[in-house]
């Protein structure tokens, strides 16, 4: 049973001959423990996938489902609470907030959820010890490498232990090294942790370390491939 899963997924945007199709007609499953990437010139439709897939904006048509959850028939509430809980979000700018620490930031969602303090700081800190930052719980953004703060953003986003990932140029920012570490830490999400996770990205060389690579052109998905260097 696929976690994600769209049936003719579709936005435009606007009405008449002004209109704009984003997305047209998409299908996509993507399982528990998978990291996808997904690719393609830019206004192809990426960044509305994932706004589609996490909640973010309704489709025209179509339909998302995440763990047999469709997302069109919940109401704003029970959307907003999804979202909390099974959905983590990773960005191309960290969106740290300056003043507070590595595991203040981390915390932040459990805190949003109705967590009392101790409980979400005791969950940040052991995420944050696992992805490698055990010795920075205490370090404010600005006392962290650019790859650092990323993996702080990565532990904040599986603090509510969610089942998807979705993250959106997530090495955007970083220089080469880190960027691969980024993405192998993304891999070790989906395999160690059963996580799926979604990457979008513009990086060919990034795009590598996923399962699978799929390609997008004018609002469709175009080829969707196995990683050649993943079956080897």
């Amino acid at each position: 049973m696929s976690l994600i899963q769209t049936e003719n997924l579709t936005k435009v945007y606007g009405a008449g001959e002004t209109a704009i199709t984003a997305l047209n007609c998409v299908n996509l499953q993507v399982n528990a423990g998978e990291f996808v990437a997904v690719m393609g010139p830019s206004g192809c439709g990426k960044s509305t996938l994932l706004h589609l897939l996490g909640g973010l904006d309704r489709p025209t048509s179509g339909s998302v489902m995440i763990q047999d959850h469709p997302l069109a028939k919940l109401s704003d509430d029970a959307l907003s609470q999804l979202r909390r809980r099974k959905i983590g979000f990773v960005f191309q700018f960290f969106n740290l907030i300056p003043i507070l620490s590595s595991v203040e930031n981390a915390a932040l969602p459990l805190l949003l959820d109705g967590k009392n303090s101790a409980q979400a700081k005791h969950k940040a800190s052991e995420w944050l010890t696992k992805i490698g930052l055990g010795e920075r719980l205490k370090n404010r953004p600005d006392q962290l490498s650019a790859g650092q703060q990323q993996r702080v953003a990565i532990a904040r986003a599986l603090v509510t232990e969610p089942v998807l990932i979705l993250a959106d140029e997530p090495t955007g920012n970083l220089d080469t090294k880190s960027a691969d570490e980024i993405a192998d830490l993304l891999k070790q999400v989906a395999k160690t942790w059963g996580r799926a996770v979604l990457m979008v990205t513009h990086d060919p060389r990034i795009a590598t370390h996923a399962d699978r690579i799929v390609l997008m052109r004018d609002g469709q998905i175009v080829e969707d491939k196995r990683n050649a260097k993943d079956e080897g």
